[in-house]
């Protein structure tokens, strides 16, 4: 899910970037602040950092004493991306194994479909291993699945989320197939 934030940050400006003027002060604030903020890629409360809509407030500048560089307390809305329990979503199929597939969704790289959750599919192993289910339908890989979320993991050291899907569900399934 999408969630849009307003979020507090300090943004440390360098002297030399300093203009006499001040009349690029807020371009070089906003151009530190989309740095800082692509550096640092997901938080266990707000899920995965994606953009900087607005810098919403800029506040006094204080001169840090031993490197010279000016800090400014700023707040700026941005858009997260999270994943929750109960949540039906899409995601691509990038490896087939014996007892399930892994998928992509979004900035999320790990969501695990066991087999035990994909009811009436079958493994058939193979150079291109794939799940099938009677009516012929596929689950290989770059197929586009959709799925319920049924649990996620944050992985502090890793700064990522994982999550275990299910097709058990009404319209779930492969939705596009090559």
């Amino acid at each position: 899910m999408f969630l849009k934030v307003e979020l507090p940050w300090n943004v440390m400006i360098p002297a030399e970037n300093m203009d006499a003027k001040g009349l690029m002060l807020k371009r070089t604030i906003l151009v530190q602040l989309l740095d800082a903020f692509a550096s640092k890629r997901a938080t266990k409360e707000l899920g995965y950092y994606l953009t900087v809509t607005s810098l919403d407030k800029i506040g006094e500048g204080k001169i840090r004493e031993h490197t010279g560089e000016v800090m400014f307390p700023v707040v700026f809305s941005g858009m997260t991306f999270k994943i929750f329990k109960g949540e039906i979503l899409e995601g691509v199929v990038h490896k087939v194994l014996r007892h399930g597939v892994f998928m992509r969704c979004g900035p999320v790289e790990n969501v695990y479909l066991s087999h035990l959750k994909m009811p009436d599919y079958k493994y058939l192993p193979g150079e291109n291993p794939i799940f099938m289910n009677e009516k012929m339908s596929r689950i290989q890989v770059d197929t586009l699945v959709r799925f319920v979320v049924i649990g996620t993991k944050w992985m502090e050291v890793e700064k990522e989320f994982q999550a275990l899907a299910s097709l058990e569900g009404d319209y779930l399934g492969p939705i596009s197939e090559e």
